[in-house]
């Protein structure tokens, strides 16, 4: 029987608890956001959230209109280092070509299209909303 024991590193990630358990998931969030950076797509949408975020304050006419404006910017970010971490877990498995893993980068790609679709939409409404 093939068992797959926990290596003393994973074990101790484990027994970590209270605000040493905080520190380190904060840590490897940190480490997850600078990984993302090194994504084109990730840069190019946070530094448009840059701009989108304050400006859903000024578009938004109620508090619940500025939390879907700047929650569907950070959603595009959210699903971008998801697919991310989809297309890096396919790539440590092997270079060559499988129709598995064709799909799954396919669908994480598609979630980005929903996200970003989805915050194009809901903007395009606000700003309809606020301009006419």
């Amino acid at each position: 029987m093939n068992v797959h024991l926990p290596t003393e590193a994973t074990d101790a990630q484990k027994r970590r608890s209270g605000f040493n358990r905080l520190r380190h998931a904060f840590g490897y969030s940190v480490a997850g956001l600078r990984a993302g950076w090194k994504e084109t797509a990730f840069r190019q949408e946070a530094l448009a959230s840059l701009v989108m975020i304050p400006l859903a304050f000024w578009l938004g006419q109620t508090w619940v209109e500025v939390v879907l404006l700047a929650g569907a910017v950070l959603l595009v970010m959210i699903v971008e280092l998801l697919n991310t971490g989809v297309e890096s877990a396919i790539d440590r498995i092997g270079p060559e070509w499988h129709d598995l893993s064709k799909r799954a980068k396919d669908m994480g790609s598609a979630a980005v299209l929903l996200s970003l679709l989805l915050c194009a939409g809901t903007w395009a409404a606000a700003l309809g909303s606020r301009l006419l």
